[in-house]
Order: structure tokens, then C-alpha cells, then sequence
């Protein structure tokens, strides 16, 4: 197999990858804050976990070739961390509070279809409203917000579990209890803010993008932004928990294995792994893998006893449809674009050729000329 081939496998596999990673940390720490273990705490364990994690990786990998850095370079990635690390995941945590691990995996994937509303905001997308790649965008963004909508205003039926018996259960009935009783204000509220985070994490997308670009250097990126999100996290933990020194406790329970999960495997590897993605394929690629998420959170959830509801799984299959309607659009115009570009070089290759054709037989003549004439010089010097 050629080397393209073999990268084109890799990039499949640490997509798969990627996800059962997110799918696993999402259960692990809906079940962390059932047992009653702050959000906001937990982001400054995980993001410390992933940096104790890559630190002694990147001083042993990289000491010795990494490329130098500016202050301007290290103000952008502390603007990217804040963005996507402190910001988003405490909203995102917050959110999942009170809501579901099925509904955090479903809204992950209107990222990309937010991620194109953002482009086209800043001028870096645009839409053409007639053609059938245009309509694509634009009904994948409307799915997306209707699925978004699903899930908050329509909760539906409870779904029996495959295993009623909770396996991560927080505290017993009583949480069962407070999970069926959630209020319909609550429940919005924590969608509304999943969407917050949503939107946060897919402008971290971009900007990672556009800083493998000045700064190609995965490990340490990953690293760098880890520190100062753990830094961030940690004022934003002391002031939201001030007066509450109880809640920085871990146990020997699901809590602690959250935390050195989610910030060594969730964080540390996964962080990386998704740069590493972005940066082989393009945000596109992995954004298209999100589905798989979903698919094995609702089948994990079940598994471990957590009520799933029929309203989540309804916007679920909404949100996918818009991220699928999304994705082909911008396919169609990439691949329009590459055949645009190929003709005109193809183009390029024909004129050049036609005019070394039609240059050759005053070359020739030329030549003969030339020829003549310095047989015609011999013989006169002869002479």
C-alpha cells in the first residue's frame, strides 16, 4: 500500500478513535456530577491531569526541535485556551448537569454547522443562494437549529434502559427521582448553554486551523493551551466555589476515575489527536464523524441504567441531518473547485504545448539557416 493510502487509513482510525474517547468522557462525567462533584472543579482537575500528562511527553519528544515562539504567538494561544478550554467546557459541563450524556453527544454535532455561521459572519465563507450546494448550507443550518429546539422544548417519553439497574448511579433512587423531575426551565436552560458551548468549541476549531499554520508544532500546542486553560479554569473555580473548600475533595469513586480519565485520555489524548486530524484532513473530516458520538452514548447510557428520552434522540437524528446537509455542500463546492482548478490547468498545459508546436518549424528554419550560414563562412574562408 502507498503512503497516501496509509495516511488515509491512520486519519480513519484516530477519527474512530477520537469519538469513542468523547463518548466514554461524556458518560464518565455525566455520572462524576450525579455524584455530586462541581463542574467547574472538575474542568481544573482534567485540564491539570492533561497537562501533568504531556509535559514530561513534550520536554522528552520535543526539547530539541521545537520552534521558537513570540509573545504575540503565546497572547493567541492563551486567547484560544480561554476560548476552548476554560469557556467552553464549563459551560459544557455545566450543561450536562442538567441535562443527559445523550443530549451533550447530539448538540456536539451542530459544531459544524456553527462553524460555517461563524465563517460567514467573519467573511470567510459565502453562500450561493442558487445553487444546490448553497441550499445544502442553508438547510443544514435550519436542521441544526431545529434540532437544537427539539431537544430543549420537547423532552418526550422515557425510553426504558437496556439495564435498569444504574450502573454509575449517583445516589441511588433519590437521583433517579431528581433526573425524572427536572424542571422544564432547567432543562432549557442547561440546552441553551450546550449550545453556548457549542458555539465556543467550534470557534476553537478554527483557531487551531489557523495556528497550525504559524505554529505546525502539534504536541506543544496541545500542551501549551492545556497550562493556560488550567490556569483559567482554576480562578474560575475559586471564584464560582469560594466558601466551599468541601467541594475540591476527590474520594476513591467514579469522581476520581472521571478526572484522571477525562484529563489524561478525554484531554491530553484526545486534544492531540484531534489536532493531529485537523491538521492531516481539515476540520471537515472529523466534524463528519460526530454521528458515531451519538451512537455510542445513547447505546452506553442504556447499558449503564440512564433514562434516555425520546425528545433527545428525535433532535439527535434532526442535528445529524443538518450536519450531513452541511457537509455535502461543502464537498459538492470543493469538488467544483478542484475540477475548476484542474481545467484550467489542463488548460494551461494545451497552450503551451500548441505554442511549442507552432514555434517549432521557425526554430527549424532558423536552425537551417544558421546552418547555412556558417558553411557558406568555411567556404569562403577556403576560398
Amino acid at each position: 500500500m502507498d503512503a497516501k493510502g496509509e495516511r488515509m487509513k491512520k486519519a480513519y482510525a484516530v477519527a474512530m478513535v477520537i469519538q469513542a474517547i468523547m463518548a466514554s468522557t461524556v458518560i464518565l462525567s455525566k455520572a462524576a456530577f450525579d455524584h455530586g462533584l462541581s463542574t467547574f472543579v472538575y474542568v481544573f482537575y482534567r485540564l491539570a491531569a492533561a497537562s501533568l500528562f504531556l509535559t514530561p511527553l513534550a520536554i522528552l519528544l520535543e526539547r530539541r526541535r521545537a520552534p521558537p515562539m513570540s509573545l504575540r504567538l503565546l497572547s493567541k494561544m492563551f486567547l484560544y485556551a480561554l476560548v476552548g478550554n476554560a469557556v467552553s467546557m464549563s459551560l459544557y459541563n455545566a450543561s450536562l448537569r442538567y441535562t443527559s450524556a445523550t443530549v451533550a453527544s447530539a448538540m456536539c454535532n451542530s459544531i459544524p454547522a456553527i462553524t460555517f455561521f461563524l465563517a460567514l459572519l467573519m467573511r470567510m465563507e459565502a453562500i450561493k443562494m442558487r445553487s444546490s450546494s448553497g441550499m445544502a448550507k442553508i438547510t443544514g443550518i435550519t436542521l441544526c437549529l431545529a434540532g437544537a429546539l427539539v431537544i430543549a422544548l420537547y423532552t418526550g417519553q422515557s425510553l426504558s434502559p437496556l439495564n435498569r439497574h444504574r450502573v454509575l448511579a449517583g445516589h441511588g433512587d433519590k437521583q433517579q427521582a431528581v433526573e425524572q423531575h427536572v424542571s422544564k426551565g432547567v432543562w432549557i436552560m442547561g440546552t441553551f448553554l450546550m449550545l453556548l458551548s457549542c458555539v465556543a468549541w467550534a470557534l476553537w476549531i478554527v483557531f487551531q486551523g489557523v495556528l497550525l499554520k504559524e505554529y505546525p508544532n502539534k504536541l506543544l500546542a496541545t500542551l501549551i493551551q492545556c497550562l493556560f486553560g488550567t490556569i483559567q479554569s482554576g480562578v474560575i473555580a475559586v471564584v464560582v466555589e469560594r466558601g466551599h473548600p468541601s467541594r475540591w475533595k476527590l474520594g476513591l469513586d467514579v469522581s476520581l476515575l472521571a478526572v484522571a480519565y477525562s484529563g489524561i485520555v478525554g484531554t491530553g489524548v484526545c486534544f492531540y489527536l484531534q489536532t493531529w486530524c485537523v491538521g492531516m484532513k481539515g476540520p471537515v473530516f472529523l466534524a463528519m464523524w460526530n454521528p458515531l458520538s451519538l451512537m455510542l452514548t445513547l447505546l452506553c447510557s442504556s447499558l449503564l441504567g440512564e433514562t434516555v428520552h425520546l425528545g433527545s434522540i428525535l433532535g439527535g437524528i434532526v442535528l445529524v441531518g443538518g450536519l450531513y446537509c452541511v457537509l455535502w455542500g461543502k464537498n459538492k463546492e470543493e469538488t467544483r473547485a478542484a475540477m475548476v482548478s484542474d481545467h484550467q490547468e489542463q488548460s494551461r498545459d494545451q497552450a503551451d504545448a500548441d505554442a511549442r508546436r507552432s514555434c517549432t518549424p521557425v526554430i527549424l528554419k532558423e536552425q537551417e539557416d544558421k546552418e547555412e550560414a556558417i558553411g557558406k563562412n568555411k567556404v569562403d574562408q577556403q576560398v
